[in-house]
């Protein structure tokens, strides 16, 4: 593809990025990119611990791994090796391994440029942590959605309360913050919103405002 759009969104766990990616990707007909799934997805296949290994062990895993992408908007599929990835991904625990993985420079070096690749092929609306930053410093529109701490637990608890889910609201809210925290100030590509991104500050505002104002901004 010529010139594909690329369009990022940053941003901490729990925000809604996933969400408001995929809407808008669904509005610009175009595919989302989820590269949190990406690291979830590799965390997954490894399993617990497999962030200690050596190097060297990790890159020749890494090395038999190929993510693919096919569909548009909420309908878009990110595969690893040709399967779909599935809901085995999005456990909390699943979702603290992936960010004890993106600690790594050997995964991040692989991610990076398989998302890159990825952005060479399709159009993207590309959600993250670093894709304004790190993955797509070029990218013609880019955001960063922000809310408290205490407001994305509550996100969560009643995301997993309507999917019938155990949920407990304090453990909920410390393993939002002990992310954060290691997130913000991992010595590889922190999380931090591009020195070009549009800011939204999503506390106070409903899913229909922020798609609005993301809409907007790529206008």
């Amino acid at each position: 593809m010529d010139n594909p759009l690329i369009v990022t969104i940053d941003g901490p766990a729990g925000v809604g990025k996933s969400t408001m990616a995929k809407q808008l990707a669904r509005h610009l007909s175009i595919p989302y990119l989820d590269t949190g799934a990406m690291f979830r997805a590799i965390a997954w296949t490894l399993g617990a611990g497999a962030w200690e290994w050596d190097t060297a062990q990790i890159q020749a895993r890494l090395d038999e791994m190929h993510f693919g992408l096919s569909g548009i908007g909420e309908d878009s599929v990110l595969s690893l090796n040709s399967v779909p990835i599935g809901e085995e991904i999005r456990t909390e625990e699943v979702g603290m391994w992936a960010s004890n993985f993106a600690t790594l420079p050997v995964v991040r070096t692989f991610l990076k440029a398989a998302q890159q690749e990825l952005g060479t092929r399709f159009s993207l609306v590309a959600e993250g942590r670093d894709m304004g930053t790190v993955i797509f410093p070029d990218a013609p529109y880019k955001f960063f959605l922000d809310a408290s701490v205490e407001e994305r637990a509550n996100r969560r608890y009643r995301q997993l309360k309507e999917m019938g889910a155990p949920a407990d609201l304090v453990v909920l809210t410390e393993q939002i913050a002990k992310r954060d925290h290691q997130d913000r100030n991992r010595a590889v590509a922190p999380l931090v919103a591009a020195q070009s991104a549009v800011t939204i500050d999503t506390t106070t505002m409903d899913k229909t405002q922020v798609l609005a104002a993301l809409k907007d901004g790529v206008a």
